[in-house]
């Protein structure tokens, strides 16, 4: 058997088909013509059965690309197969059934998938809502200025804040996947052997969260075969780092230019991959170590030094790429106790749709940009302009809280997204008012 070309490195278990196809052809079990216009792939059990693999909507796509007419895959892996159009999927359980199809014995009908269909009944599915969150009103707003720009955010606050239970639903205000984004998102879960049997495509936008304890390679991808990280599989959707300081830094870094570019390469000796990781970074952390906010003259159980030390551990540089900051405070026994339930997740994803429709029209025609968030230095000036007014509380505010050079930029950013949610051409005072509340960590006494 030679599978050629034999300088690129061969893996995977999807060459069993096609290798047990061909040898039936070669010792003349076989008869058909069907084979040149034919793409098959599938790993086969002892006694002829075919079992799922992985990445068959990737080899979909590029089989049709290349003129193929007929691709014969797993019957786990059909639904997936048939969200290409312009090629015929067949989907088999068996050795002899793929005899049968290629020598024209019964009538066999390739597969068939609704797209339409597929993301009406998945996005019914959906249990998490932000009408279950109690109180936090204002984190619930900050959360969805965040969804609104696609900017990326920290939620600093003591355990039992809701940081987590938030988080969780932020991909439910998020605008719904169009079917470009969710070809884009099922390709990298196919490829990383993620697809539930039968599953067509991956509808709702992806929540990944890796534990601190998460590798750089399991982070970003890599591996001998070039695999997809955390944070491709977060593409299109949301990653959450949770207790952001107990990741190690060298995971932290590794992972700043993936957030900055919307890709990660992976080089090897033999072969280059990229892989999409345009996503929404939520992280979140306590405070001080013990958990409680620190306060350097009270105390709280915790040293000055050990609170140096526990906030070196974040990443300056990640930071920088950090536009919201937000400060969660515990839910009062009231707030827990009350029966009036908070705004839902449709309702909020409503206002949040509407203000990425001004974006995407702002933004058409500019290569690498879709929402405030991704502007650069020269498109920040352009389209975040300020008054008179404006200017000189943001002017105030850099002075006198001490904030950072690096918070001017993500200032104007979020400041242009709540004018959008405002529908406001301009940028008004207290747009800016608002966006100055969420730099709290630039603020001297956090990072310095």
């Amino acid at each position: 058997v030679n599978l050629a070309p034999a300088d690129l490195p061969k893996e995977g278990n999807a060459f069993d088909l096609p290798i047990a196809i061909g040898l039936l052809r070669m010792s003349g079990q076989l008869h058909t013509e069907k084979l040149d216009d034919t793409v098959m792939l599938g790993e086969l059990a002892l006694d002829g059965q075919i079992r799922p693999v992985k990445g068959v909507l990737p080899i979909a796509v590029e089989a049709r690309k290349e003129g193929f007419k007929y691709l014969v895959v797993p019957k786990e892996n059909g639904s997936e197969a048939a969200v290409v159009e312009g090629i015929e999927v067949f989907p088999f359980e068996h050795l002899n059934e793929v005899k049968d199809w290629l020598e024209n014995r019964g009538s066999m009908e390739p597969h068939h998938i609704d797209v339409k269909q597929v993301f009406d009944l998945e996005n019914k599915g959906n249990l998490l809502d932000f009408s279950d969150v109690r109180g936090q009103e204002n984190v619930k707003r900050a959360l969805e200025i965040a969804a609104a720009g696609s900017h990326n955010v920290v939620m600093v606050g003591p355990p039992g804040s809701g940081k987590t239970m938030m988080a969780r639903r932020i991909p439910t205000i998020l605008p719904p996947l169009s079917l470009d984004e969710a070809l884009e998102t099922t390709k990298i879960h196919s490829v990383s052997g993620l697809m539930k049997a039968g599953e067509a495509l991956i509808t709702s936008r992806p929540f990944r969260a890796p534990h601190h304890t998460v590798s750089d390679v399991a982070l970003v991808g890599g591996g001998g075969i070039p695999m997809p990280g955390e944070i491709s599989m977060a593409h299109n959707g949301v990653l959450f780092l949770d207790e952001l300081p107990e990741f190690k830094r060298s995971a932290l870094e590794v992972m700043r230019q993936p957030l900055e570019d919307g890709f990660v390469s992976i080089s090897r000796a033999r072969m280059s991959v990229t892989y999409p990781s345009r996503v929404m970074l939520v992280a979140s952390m306590n405070p001080s170590p013990s958990g409680d906010w620190y306060d350097p003259n009270e105390g709280n159980g915790t040293s000055n030094m050990q609170m140096q030390r526990y906030l070196s551990k974040i990443s300056g540089p990640l930071l920088d790429r950090i536009d919201l900051h937000i400060e969660v405070n515990k839910v009062s026994y009231e707030e827990l106790s009350g029966k009036a339930k908070g705004e839902s997740s449709h309702d909020i994803r409503e206002r949040v749709v509407e203000a990425r429709k001004i974006q995407t029209q702002r933004f058409l025609g500019v290569k690498g940009v879709y929402s405030n968030a991704q502007m650069n230095t020269r498109q920040v000036r352009k389209v975040c302009q300020l008054d008179e007014t404006s200017s000189e509380i943001l002017k105030k505010a850099i002075t006198t809280l001490g904030l950072s050079a690096r918070a001017y930029d993500r200032i104007l950013k979020v400041g242009r997204t709540i004018a959008d949610l405002d529908h406001s051409e301009n940028i008004q005072s207290h747009h800016i008012a608002e966006a100055i509340q969420y730099r709290s960590l630039d603020r001297e006494g956090w990072l310095g």
